[in-house]
């Protein structure tokens, strides 16, 4: 890319499609404890306040990502509840442990270092009852409480995690043929490749917090049972689930020789089929949608971007305002050069949702292909408001500024992007534009 040309593209206002798929590829950068579970002697990377830090810094970017948690606080304050019930019985109960239930529609739940949970609308809506719920939670609190992600890779996988969850600016496979890594960041970069060691004691440990917080220990082999058999019906919709959580029949049968024989009195309890039915009853009603969207994510996965397109009109006719689907359509439909038809869904998605931030980023993104540099920098200035340090959005946030003709304020944007790296197309072209305006020798 000539740094001349976008200039000049700039300061006429005739910015073109592959000069913003270039920006935006010029902006992704890319010891020893006790464990507190069995008391002998582990390898870890990180302190616990480490393990708190990085939920703190990256949790939030990941759970945006999933496109937030949905709008519903009854639904979200119910697994909250759930979760409580459990943290009051594990290992490390002073961990500052939080839930919530997120938009996307894919089949997962996840837990980063320090506690900081989310539950995938695409998986509740698949649970029977409160006691496989618990035992989706117990897992993944049996990871934290094994710390498994501070000894599998430590500080390294820190800093790598914080990069890319501060760093990444391509939102949707619509640019570009970027990765979409908005369902796969936590998954790739803090939660994968778990070993299968791992996920056993995750198992093991979840069920004993599920018995110890009075769930019948059943719950676990309902759970596992549903993933095994949708991994074989559906296995495109549940690629995330088992690349961060390898399944096997194995693992569901371990769990039902510990229910019938270690937890077999718990059998007898309550699963709690009737409260977690009514609590959920708002999220299982747009199923359909939910349903909608899975496949259309599948599609598009495929590159089949008229059947995407197809499946996402139908979430949206069942649902005109949700959020996840009027992201996915409009991702869907830039991906076919239709930026802007893209660029109302994702303003419709910026009213349903104004707190969240993708949709700003998107807006923003799609403005700049549509020569609107002052729509562009509005929403980019939104989500940097919403996910501050995002070091992509800074450099595009001058981008906007400059098409704006707004050089000053463009050139701070480039410098305080210079701060973050001075490596890579980005930071080229901000150093040309500073050098070029006399603000750097």
């Amino acid at each position: 890319m000539n740094h001349a040309d976008l200039a000049s593209c700039l300061q006429s206002n005739r910015i073109t499609r592959r000069q913003v798929l270039w920006m935006l590829g010029a902006s992704a950068l890319s010891g020893c404890a006790t464990s507190p579970v069995g008391g002998g002697s582990i390898l870890v990377g990180m302190s616990e306040d480490e393990e708190k830090a990085v939920d703190q810094k990256v949790a939030p970017q990941q759970f945006s990502q999933d496109l937030g948690a949905v709008q519903d606080e009854a639904i979200n304050q119910y697994l909250s509840d759930v979760g409580r019930r459990l943290d009051a019985k594990v290992h490390r109960p002073q961990m500052p442990y939080s839930y919530r239930v997120l938009n996307a529609n894919y089949v997962n739940a996840y837990t980063f270092p320090g506690g900081a949970m989310g539950v995938t609308r695409g998986i509740l809506v698949d649970l029977d009852d409160e006691a496989e719920l618990a035992a989706l939670l117990g897992h993944e609190l049996g990871h934290v409480n094994a710390r498994h992600a501070a000894q599998r890779q430590g500080q390294a996988m820190v800093t790598q995690a914080a990069m890319t969850g501060v760093n990444i600016i391509g939102t949707a496979a619509g640019f570009g043929g970027l990765t979409d890594l908005g369902t796969q960041l936590g998954a790739s970069v803090l939660l994968s490749s778990y070993s299968r060691d791992n996920e056993r004691e995750a198992d093991a440990l979840g069920q004993e917090y599920m018995v110890r917080a009075g769930y019948p220990a059943s719950g676990m082999v309902g759970l596992q049972q549903l993933l095994v058999e949708q991994q074989k019906e559906s296995p495109g919709m549940l690629q995330t689930m088992f690349s961060t959580h390898p399944m096997s029949s194995e693992r569901r049968d371990s769990a039902k020789q510990l229910a019938e024989s270690k937890y077999a009195t718990s059998n007898k309890r309550d699963a709690g089929r009737e409260r977690f039915m009514d609590n959920t009853a708002s999220l299982r009603r747009i199923k359909p949608t939910i349903d909608a969207c899975q496949k259309g994510e599948v599609a598009m996965a495929a590159k089949e971007y008229g059947k995407a397109e197809e499946r996402f009109r139908t979430a949206l006719k069942a649902t005109p305002h949700d959020y996840a689907a009027n992201v996915l359509m409009a991702k869907c439909l830039s991906e076919q050069d239709k930026d802007a038809q893209a660029l109302e869904y994702a303003q419709t998605a910026t009213r349903v949702y104004p707190q969240e931030a993708q949709a700003h980023k998107l807006v923003g993104v799609l403005a700049l292909g549509q020569k609107d540099p002052g729509m562009a920098f509005e929403h980019l200035d939104r989500y940097d408001r919403q996910l501050p340090g995002d070091a992509g959005v800074t450099f595009l946030k001058g981008i906007s500024l400059e098409g704006m003709g707004k050089r000053p304020e463009a050139a701070k944007q480039y410098a305080a992007y210079l701060q973050r790296t001075q490596q890579g197309k980005a930071a080229e072209y901000s150093i040309s534009r500073l050098k070029s305006w006399g603000y750097l020798k």
